[in-house]
């Protein structure tokens, strides 16, 4: 928490009160983290803190769910379980707490933890990237000159902590369509040590009960799609893993070696095939990894505080 440089906390949801040497604050858990230089050799000198913001964390309607930047993790883990998604049949939401868990953190960064922090640090490990770009999210995003763009949530990160935000720009929700979030869906996940950093994460979903869409992170630096006109056999799903990822574009660190990540994504991905290749509940399915099937007895501050301790 190596602050020493801030001059002004700012409370305040106007990208135009954005200059050189601000920072957006949620949560904070990685911003205190990294401390003053988290973003170059130059200090941060103000926090512009999203605090007072307001924001109704979880918005549910008929088009689909709205999740303010400032939703925290533990918000999020309970939408499965909230009024507003009662009898609506969106099979998508079983992958909102296997993402959830995948933080594999503490009840603290649970709390505090936000979706837009998670989708702003851009790392590919990021649970929450994982989740909206697997269920095709679309991020809104507040410029400094009083006007908003879009883009999919697949297109936001762009590399290894890097994204499309422009100096001052303000991300200010996910939308999370119904029509994605009514198709089912299936996830793997890997790390190289027991409720480790995700080393590998897959999130698979079955279109209109007949065309696959794989969105591939972890492994890689950025988010990789995958668009299937039906179910692909294992070879034509592997051919285009090929075309997708570049040798380059996996990704290497103290959690995993690229040829690792590769041959992880590529048995994840074929796992995931023939989970959605069979009717939903078949038995002796091949599973690797952790956190799927999700669970749906346990919430925040209860059986997960164990994580990550």
């Amino acid at each position: 928490m190596d602050m020493n440089t801030i001059e002004a906390v700012v409370r305040t949801t106007d990208p135009a009160e954005w200059r050189d040497g601000d920072a957006w604050l949620a949560g904070g858990t990685v911003l205190f983290s990294y401390g003053s230089y988290a973003f170059g050799p130059e200090p941060l000198k103000r926090l512009l803190d999203l605090g007072a913001a307001g924001w109704t964390p979880i918005t549910v309607t008929d088009h689909g769910i709205d999740l303010a930047a400032t939703c925290t993790i533990a918000e999020l883990y309970n939408l499965p379980v909230t009024a507003g998604v009662d009898g609506r049949d969106w099979a998508g939401l079983d992958l909102v707490r296997a993402c959830c868990d995948s933080f594999v953190a503490s009840f603290k960064v649970w709390n505090m933890s936000t979706v837009g922090g998670n989708l702003c640090t851009s790392l590919p490990a990021g649970p929450v990237i994982s989740l909206c770009a697997g269920l095709d999210g679309v991020a809104t995003i507040l410029t400094p000159g009083g006007g908003s763009r879009t883009v999919p949530v697949a297109d936001f990160v762009t590399g290894d902590a890097t994204n499309c935000l422009a100096p001052g720009e303000l991300l200010r929700s996910v939308h999370v369509p119904a029509s994605a979030l009514s198709s089912r869906v299936a996830f793997r996940r890997l790390s190289l040590s027991n409720l480790g950093r995700s080393g590998v994460l897959l999130v698979g979903r079955l279109d209109a009960g007949a065309s696959l869409v794989l969105t591939v992170t972890a492994a890689t630096k950025r988010p990789v799609q995958l668009r299937f006109d039906g179910l692909p056999d294992a070879d034509r799903l592997a051919a285009a893993l090929d075309d997708a990822v570049p040798s380059g574009l996996y990704h290497d660190d103290i959690h995993g070696l690229p040829a690792w990540r590769r041959d992880m994504t590529y048995r994840l991905a074929e796992e995931i095939r023939g989970e959605l290749t069979v009717p939903a509940g078949t038995p002796g399915l091949r599973v690797s990894g952790d956190f799927w099937p999700p669970r749906s007895d346990s919430a925040p501050g209860s059986t997960t505080l164990s994580k990550g301790a």
